[in-house]
C-alpha cells in the first residue's frame, strides 16, 4: 500500500513493560508519509522512566500529534475522524480489559473502542506472561470483536544479536499488520534461502 499524506494512524502506549516497542514504532513511522497520533497513559510514562533513559517529551517529539490521555474530546475519540486504525504497543492487561468491556476511562481506550465500532484495524501488543484464564478469555473476546492480539514475541529466525534488533523486528512486524512496509523488517525467505 502506498500511503497518502492524509493517512492517520493512532499509536497508543500503555503502562505494560516493553515501552521501547512503541517508541521504535514511532521512529519507523518517521520515514513514511503517515501522520501519527500518539496517546500515552500515565503508567506508560512511569514505565518509560524505569525501562529507558528517555523522557516523555522525547517520545512526544516523535509524533505528529500528541493527545493528552484525558482529552476525550480529541479528534481520535470520534469515528468521523478517519484513521488507518490503532496500534497499542505495548498493551497492558488493564487496557485490554477496558476495551473488551467497552467501559473506557481514557482517550487511549476510547480511541481503541472507536476503531472497533468503525471496523478499523486495532492491533493490541498484549504484554503479560504467564496468562491466566481471565487474560485468555479477554483476548478471545477482543479477537471476536475484531481486534488483532499480537504479543511481542521475538522472531528468532531473523537471528537477532541484540535486544534492539528484537525491538526493531517486533515494531516493524506490527506495522506490517497495517500494510506499512518498514525496510527494517526481516522477512522469512524460506528454508531454501537458508541453504544457499
Amino acid at each position: 500500500m502506498t500511503a497518502e499524506a492524509t493517512d492517520n494512524i493512532i499509536i497508543g502506549i500503555s503502562g505494560a513493560s516493553g515501552v521501547a516497542i512503541g517508541v521504535r514504532v514511532l521512529e519507523l513511522l518517521q520515514t513514511t508519509r503517515i501522520t501519527t497520533h500518539l496517546v500515552m497513559s500515565k503508567s506508560a510514562e512511569l514505565t518509560l522512566s524505569l525501562e529507558t533513559d528517555l523522557k516523555a517529551d522525547d517520545i512526544k517529539k516523535l509524533a505528529d500529534h500528541v493527545h493528552p490521555i484525558g482529552d476525550v474530546g480529541a479528534t481520535i475519540a470520534s469515528g468521523s475522524f478517519k484513521t488507518m486504525g490503532m496500534l497499542i504497543a505495548p498493551c497492558s492487561i488493564r487496557t485490554m480489559g477496558e476495551v473488551v468491556t467497552g467501559i473506557t476511562s481514557s482517550l487511549l481506550t476510547r480511541a481503541a473502542d472507536v476503531c472497533l465500532k468503525e471496523r478499523r484495524k486495532l492491533v493490541m501488543m498484549v504484554r503479560e506472561t504467564p496468562l491466566h484464564l481471565g487474560h485468555l478469555r479477554s483476548m478471545t473476546a477482543a479477537t471476536e470483536m475484531g481486534a488483532i492480539i499480537m504479543p511481542p514475541v521475538p522472531a528468532y529466525y531473523a537471528k537477532p544479536s541484540t535486544v534492539d534488533d528484537i525491538t526493531t523486528q517486533t515494531a516493524a512486524r506490527a506495522l506490517d499488520m497495517f500494510d506499512i512496509n518498514a525496510p527494517a523488517l526481516h522477512r522469512w525467505q524460506g528454508t531454501a534461502a537458508e541453504k544457499r
